[in-house]
């Protein structure tokens, strides 16, 4: 009767793994390869095992494709709260294939979009702050949920008009927040609510989405959405608004106002100007 020794050498010499002596012989792989490490296997055998082990590993990589070890949380239904933070991340964010960002300099914003964020995803972001403009950046760097985020986002540009009101306003209130202002200059009888958008198409939506309100709103060339007039700044204060502490950027050299000054009040303030 052949010893263990025996058998795993033969096994060997008919070119078995150590896997495959392990299945046939019942014994772990530590006894076994003390045995039969100075027999190597066939150049052709090899070559097999190589190519075997190399689908394995591609099987598993096109199975983690676009996925990460930290999961997120889809929604299927649109609420206030998503149309919101995809409105953010649409306006004064941005969502690439690897990652998605918010950048803004009110800490108010900022907060709004982290807080919106954990909604979806349990994991805390980068933070950055560049020194020179005051701006800070929130970065989240996952594939999974910057892929999911891209195709909310494409749905969101695509349904808003059909959503209930309370979701458009939620998104006309992100662009403004982000990328509006309030124009009040009463020695020259200036009174504006304006917002900027390289994407012309993104401006006529905010155009058509305010009708709904009753705002009347111009798009201006090259990139601009403006809302003039008594009634209609009365409506956009009732209906849409600047959020709480969201503020003109008083250490701007051409700061009319030289200090940090809730848009929401400038608003106010052109609105109680008007004589009639």
């Amino acid at each position: 009767m052949k010893t263990f020794k025996e058998l795993c050498v033969e096994l060997r010499k008919q070119d078995k793994s150590v896997i495959e002596i392990m299945k046939i012989t019942g014994r772990p792989k530590t006894s076994i390869y003390q045995h039969i490490r100075d027999i190597p296997m066939s150049a052709k055998r090899m070559q097999q095992y190589r190519t075997a082990s190399g689908k394995q590993i591609r099987k598993y990589a096109l199975a983690r494709k676009g996925k990460s070890a930290r999961p997120f949380h889809s929604f299927g239904t649109w609420t206030p709260e998503m149309v919101l933070l995809i409105g953010h991340l649409i306006f004064d964010g941005e969502i690439l294939k690897a990652k998605c960002s918010y950048n803004n300099r009110s800490e108010a914003l900022l907060n709004r979009v982290e807080k919106l964020m954990r909604e979806v995803y349990d994991y805390e972001p980068a933070r950055y702050l560049n020194r020179f403009t005051g701006v800070r950046r929130i970065g989240y760097y996952n594939v999974a949920i910057s892929n999911y985020l891209q195709k909310k986002a494409k749905q969101l540009l695509g349904r808003i008009r059909q959503l209930p009101i309370e979701m458009k306003r939620e998104f006309v209130r992100a662009f403004f927040d982000d990328e509006g202002c309030m124009d009040f200059r009463p020695k020259t009888n200036h009174r504006k609510v304006r917002g900027y958008q390289k994407n012309v198409l993104i401006l006529k939506l905010i155009q058509t989405l305010l009708q709904d309100f009753n705002i009347t709103a111009r798009v201006v060339a090259p990139n601009e959405v403006i809302i003039v007039g008594k009634e209609n700044l009365v409506r956009f204060e009732k209906e849409i608004n600047f959020s709480f502490s969201v503020c003109v950027n008083g250490n701007r050299t051409n700061s009319r106002w030289k200090k940090h000054f809730e848009k929401r009040q400038i608003l106010r303030l052109a609105i109680e100007s008007f004589k009639n």
